[in-house]
């Protein structure tokens, strides 16, 4: 079973149910169309405010190997890459969730570690 987590943009959660994520994550579509035929489990759905060291400590606890940062921290936050970069230090990391993997303004960044190999891949 792979056990995965969506990060989603502290700013957006003001406003946005999370309805785009979810519905991806249960019909693995989109970003999720990867585990088709797997067993996946969501473990944490998070936003990035906050002590984000912590939530991505109780990640791992929680044997977190994926994060998917949704599709509107790539759209709308600032240091995505980096922020991209840095969760792939300890996770596999799909850089959106849903629509187009493309992106309308920025390129999707994924790190995905393959037999200790570090990849980032760039849309």
């Amino acid at each position: 079973m792979v056990k995965i987590a969506i990060l989603v943009r502290e700013e957006t959660t003001a406003k946005c149910t999370g309805k785009g994520c979810l519905k991806s994550f249960n019909g693995k579509t989109e970003s999720f169309q990867r585990y088709k035929g797997m067993e996946v489990e969501l473990v944490g759905f998070f936003h990035s405010g906050g002590d984000l060291e912590y939530k991505l400590a109780k990640m791992k606890e929680a044997g977190v190997e994926v994060i998917h940062v949704s599709t509107c921290m790539r759209a709308k936050y600032p240091g995505y890459r980096e922020l991209v970069e840095k969760i792939s230090e300890q996770f596999d990391v799909v850089g959106y969730t849903h629509g187009s993997e493309e992106g309308k303004t920025r390129k999707t960044v994924s790190v995905i570690h393959m037999e200790n190999v570090r990849k980032i891949i760039n849309g």
